[in-house]
């Protein structure tokens, strides 16, 4: 398996940063590889990614997810593995810094270059930066989810 971790900060208090993460459809206005993703219920999303050229779909489960903590995932079934976790770090009132890391198994040639040369690292520091930008310019979330999941 490959490890990423990136970080960010952004200029927002950390409820409006962690409630934007939850809300997995509204990725891929910032998530470069996200082509979809489709909420099934509280804890399971129907993901489309591209990596490298390739399309992959899979099922992922939210395991664990703490209002204004963490996020935490891993797939259950499809043609990717992965999990991962983003956590959410008040720094001040309105700044919160955001560190991802994301466990992934990359599949075929191509994926396996691209992580060895780190290929994979800056796409995930790029979308934390587009994620920054998105957060920022809108000035609050796009909705939230306060539950909570052990």
């Amino acid at each position: 398996m490959t490890q990423i971790i990136e970080t960010v900060d952004v200029d927002v208090d950390v409820s409006t940063a962690y409630n934007q993460w939850t809300q997995f459809e509204t990725f891929p206005r910032f998530l470069s590889f996200v082509k979809s993703i489709t909420q099934l219920d509280d804890q399971t999303l129907r993901w489309v990614v591209e990596i490298a050229g390739a399309q992959r779909e899979f099922t992922a489960k939210v395991s664990e997810q703490h209002p204004d903590e963490r996020v935490a995932w891993a797939t259950v079934e499809g043609e990717a593995h992965h999990a991962g976790v983003v956590t959410f770090h008040r720094l001040s009132d309105n700044e919160t810094r955001v560190t991802v890391q994301l466990d992934w198994e990359p599949e075929g040639v191509a994926e396996k270059i691209g992580a060895l040369v780190g290929l994979d690292d800056h796409a995930v520091k790029k979308d934390l930066k587009n994620f920054k930008e998105f957060i920022e310019s809108r000035g609050g979330e796009t909705g939230a989810w306060r539950g909570d999941i052990s």
